[in-house]
């Protein structure tokens, strides 16, 4: 959908107001609560903390293994070809564009924060390490890609599916709640459906605070790095300040031009940077070590995956990396999640996992390896100062590791742009799904006002300040370990219910398998093709009508095949109509068929404009465009064209997507368990 068409749907939209005041004035509260009661705040955060890590440390670490054997299983079994939306829906972004929004809101500011201090830190003091410092490299690398890889993205690839597949093809809010449809109907619109959204809000909220707050402390250092701006709280307030109007600026944008633009011009920079480090570093080994590193971290992700330290747990630094990472992903989850439905409208839920979980890993791959094996490389041969450093101080480790290469003056200030980008990226992609989740949009395709992404944006830097007043980056990272928990068990809810969904679609096309003998016969008898007359069927397909014939043909033709049936149906006393009209240039009509509680039979048959092909140009009736009349059902356009058909044959034609749906119907009463989705009747085609 064009900008201009979402500006447009967005006319009718207008605030959700239970879960926007709700997690509005919970975030106020507890922000002027950490501004004003500093040391209660942090002792109550590390008291519940404490609690957490001692009693769910266990449940972390196996449900982001459960989220990703889940989103696994999915893109490889017989669901992996539904479409994320509409049948007849494509990609909207070519695939650089959608890898670098990926990239720049899943991971963002954190690659570069934690790109050496983690690989240091593992290093010298991760639990169990070896003693030879070779074997401790290797399995520091082995950890830092644990905490970056499929365990994360999985939770991501989790909520995105989930929501792109609920709102953009049954054209549910594009919210949390809509996840939960399967399980608890129209619930989603009454107080349990509010609660889930404002906890995803909330958790939302914390996660992008959590990592703005990383990269003020970042962004801080580099500035008194070069050129000796004090790091203190003044300036952190100036640098979310600033760093807040240009998410603004860029939210109000919206996803097309500015999040859209600033994130490929922040991939390609960040691979530049990628290979000054490989060129100018020592290749061979880089290279090398890359390979060993990623075999490493596959032929070891499932032990560490469930290494839970049982018999001595290193409390400390699990708080402090492998808990803290996965409640970071799935506070987290609920934003990137929407953000990632946002832009990924029309690919495949196969594509859609497949991209997901590999494009932006091998981005953290190369980037983590290149820069951590660098690192812990000159602290093996004797740059101890520089690991010691950079664990006690891990903003300053970019800067102190470029001073060792050429042009550190160009690298450094190329480092802070990264970093200032990929805190903008984090910050509006946060304002507008916010502002998405605390609205009811008329269209799921559009976004939520301006005015809104503007509040978000203050919002969440009102709460990055109260956080870093509160204690700075512990209190960060214990309030979103904190969040984290009671998504979780949203997440779980929202696997359920997305395997229910899928579970119909699956009836869908089971139904069509065991209707399609009674379709072929209906086919016969009736010469769909045109009556046995060869020729009518090829001037048929070597015709390229325009609009007004399209028109004349959905009146002539069309209209009154509808009209035929729906009187059949109104003598059985079924409840039936049919509508038509025309929406953003495109023309329609549709026959629906009442079922009271089960799902409802919609036909639809839309005008859709194609480019005229050259050799079609040379007749003289040829127009630029023509148009196809397609035939839509609730999970969108079935790919045909009915231009040509006799009444009959559309009678026909109706009757056996009827019968189909008849089928679907049985099946999925004979599930136990059966739920019945949403009808959503298709939007013009785009």
């Amino acid at each position: 959908m064009s900008e201009t068409t979402k500006d447009n749907a967005s006319s009718g939209d207008r605030l959700n107001p239970t879960v926007f005041y709700g997690s509005f004035i919970g975030i106020v509260a507890f922000s002027l609560w950490a501004m004003i009661a500093t040391e209660q705040a942090s002792g109550v955060i590390n008291t519940v903390l404490g609690w957490i890590s001692n009693t769910f440390g266990w449940y972390y670490f196996l449900t982001v293994v459960i989220y990703l054997a889940f989103v696994v299983f999915l893109g490889v079994s017989r669901f992996g070809k539904i479409r994320l939306g509409p049948e007849h829906a494509r990609p909207d972004f070519n695939i650089f564009s959608w890898s670098a929004m990926l990239f720049s809101a899943g991971i963002g500011i954190g690659v570069i924060f934690f790109a050496l201090a983690e690989p240091l830190t593992q290093f010298y003091n991760a639990p169990n390490a070896p003693e030879d410092q070779v074997a401790a490299a290797r399995y520091a690398m082995q950890v830092t890609f644990l905490h970056w890889g499929l365990s994360g993205w999985g939770i991501y690839t989790l909520v995105g599916m989930s929501l792109a597949f609920f709102s953009y093809r049954h054209n549910l809010p594009l919210t949390i709640s809509s996840a939960l449809y399967p399980i608890i109907g129209k619930k989603i619109y009454g107080p349990i459906g509010h609660a889930v959204d404002i906890a995803a809000v909330l958790g939302t909220v914390f996660g992008i605070a959590a990592s703005l707050g990383i990269g003020v402390i970042q962004l801080n250092y580099g500035l008194n790095f070069m050129f000796g701006i004090a790091e203190s709280a003044w300036t952190q307030t100036a640098l979310v300040l600033l760093i807040v109007l240009f998410a603004t600026i860029s939210a109000v944008t919206g996803v097309e031009r500015g999040i859209r633009r600033l994130s490929e011009f922040n991939i390609l920079l960040a691979v530049a940077l990628l290979l000054f480090v490989l060129f100018a570093g020592d290749t061979i080994f880089l290279l090398n070590a890359l390979v060993m590193n990623v075999g490493d971290y596959l032929s070891s992700f499932v032990e560490m995956s469930f290494y839970t330290y049982a018999f001595d747990r290193p409390m400390d630094w699990l708080n402090a990396w492998t808990l803290f990472f996965w409640a970071w992903w799935i506070a987290w989850g609920p934003f990137v999640g929407l953000f990632l439905a946002r832009i990924s409208r029309g690919r495949t839920i196969r594509t859609f996992v497949a991209g997901t979980l590999t494009l932006p890993i091998a981005f953290m791959m190369i980037w983590m390896s290149l820069l951590g094996n660098s690192a812990i490389d000159m602290a093996i041969n004797g740059a101890t100062e520089f690991g010691q450093q950079v664990m006690d101080n891990p903003p300053s480790g970019i800067y102190l590791f470029l001073e060792q290469y050429p042009f550190p003056v160009v690298t450094t200030i190329a480092v802070s742009i990264l970093a200032i980008i990929f805190f903008v990226t984090s910050g509006d992609s946060g304002a507008l799904v916010l502002s998405n989740f605390t609205s009811i949009l008329k269209d799921v395709s559009s976004d939520a006002p301006i005015w809104m992404r503007i509040l978000w944006s203050a919002v969440i830097g009102i709460l990055t300040l109260a956080l870093l007043l509160a204690g700075g980056l512990s209190t960060l990272q214990s309030a979103v370990v904190i969040t984290g928990l009671p998504f979780s068990v949203v997440l779980f809810l929202m696997m359920a219910g997305l395997y229910k969904a899928l579970k119909v679609e699956a009836f869908k096309e089971e139904s069509y398998r065991l209707s399609l003998a009674g379709s072929l016969s209906g086919r016969m008898g009736s010469s769909r093709g045109g009556q046995g007359n060869w020729e009518q069927r090829l001037d048929r397909a070597m015709n390229f009508p325009d609009r007004g014939e399209a028109q004349r043909f959905l009146q002539e033709r069309v209209h009154p095949a509808m009209t035929a049936i729906k009187e059949r149906l109104d003598r059985q006393e079924v409840g039936v109509y049919v509508c038509g009209g025309e929406q953003n240039e495109h023309d329609y009509l549709s026959l629906n068929v009442d079922f009271g509680n089960e799902q409802n039979f919609t036909y639809q048959v839309w005008t859709r404009a194609f480019a005229t092909p050259a050799f079609a140009m040379r007749t003289k009736k040829a127009s630029e465009n023509y148009y196809r009349l397609e035939v839509h059902l609730l999970e969108g356009s079935q790919g045909y064209d009915l231009m040509g058909y006799t009444e009959q044959q559309v009678i026909d034609d109706i009757l056996d997507q009827y019968e189909r749906h008849l089928q679907f119907l049985h099946l999925n009463r004979m599930e136990p368990g059966s739920i019945n989705m949403p009808d959503s009747p298709e939007q013009p085609p785009v």
